[in-house]
C-alpha cells in the first residue's frame, strides 16, 4: 500500500543540500526508508559520505527504490535499533559535490525554497516553503502568513524564476487547480532535490 511522505522542514548548513531524510527502519539489519532528493537514488551512494550536520558522516552502502523514495544500508548500522534512532536524520552533501545544472529550466529544490513569490504585476504572494511530488508532478508549497497553498510547477503557472534577485513569477491557476496535498494523488513521493519544469 503506497503511504503519503512525511512533511518535514529541512534548514541545511550553509553551503550544503538535503539529499535525503530518514524515515523508519526496514527489517532487522539496519536497512532504513528515506525520502530522496536526489535525482537518481542510486547516486546516493556515489557521492560518498553523507554529513548530519552535526558533525557526523554517514556512508551509504547500498541505495535502491522504494514507495517513499529509497531504502539505504549505511555502514555501521546493522541493526533495526540502530536504524530507528537515525529516524528524521536529514543528510547533506556539500555543494560543490553536486552536479552543474546545464539545463535553464532544471533547478535544485533548495534553490527555489524561501523564493519570493509574486504575481505577474509584481504583489507578493508568498515564500515558496517546500518543492513536493506525490505521484502527479512537481508542486510548490507556498506560503502567506498562516496559509499554504499548493501550486502544480509548469511554464505556464511559474513562467519566471530569477534565482538571483531571490524571486518567481506566479500566475495562479483557478481554485481548483491550487489545493493542498492531501486531495492530490496519494502516492508516495520519489522526486529528486533537482526538478523542472
Amino acid at each position: 500500500m503506497a503511504t503519503r511522505p512525511e512533511r518535514m522542514a529541512v534548514v541545511a548548513p550553509e553551503g550544503y543540500v538535503c539529499l535525503c531524510v530518514i524515515g523508519p527502519p526496514h527489517g532487522v539489519r539496519g536497512a532504513v526508508k528515506a525520502k530522496c532528493f536526489a535525482e537518481n537514488i542510486a547516486d546516493l551512494a556515489a557521492y560518498g559520505p553523507l554529513s548530519n550536520g552535526q558533525g557526523q558522516d554517514f556512508k551509504i552502502t547500498s541505495a535502491k527504490p522504494d514507495k517513499i523514495g529509497a531504502r539505504l544500508t549505511l555502514e555501521g548500522v546493522n541493526s533495526r535499533e540502530a536504524a530507528e534512532a537515525l529516524r528524521g536524520t536529514a543528510l547533506f552533501l556539500a555543494r560543490e559535490k553536486l552536479p552543474r545544472l546545464t539545463d535553464d529550466d532544471d533547478f535544485y529544490h533548495a534553490d527555489l525554497i524561501g523564493l519570493r513569490v509574486q504575481d505577474a504585476a509584481g504583489a507578493p504572494l508568498g515564500t515558496v516553503s517546500g518543492v513536493h511530488n506525490f505521484g502527479a508532478g512537481d508542486l510548490l508549497e507556498v506560503a502567506l502568513d498562516a496559509e499554504t497553498m499548493f501550486y502544480p510547477f509548469t511554464k505556464t503557472i511559474v513562467p519566471q524564476i530569477d534565482i538571483a534577485a531571490g524571486y518567481l513569477t506566479l500566475v495562479p491557476p483557478k481554485e481548483d487547480e491550487a489545493r493542498p496535498p492531501e486531495q492530490t494523488t496519494q502516492q508516495a513521493a520519489k522526486k529528486n532535490g533537482k526538478t523542472n519544469k
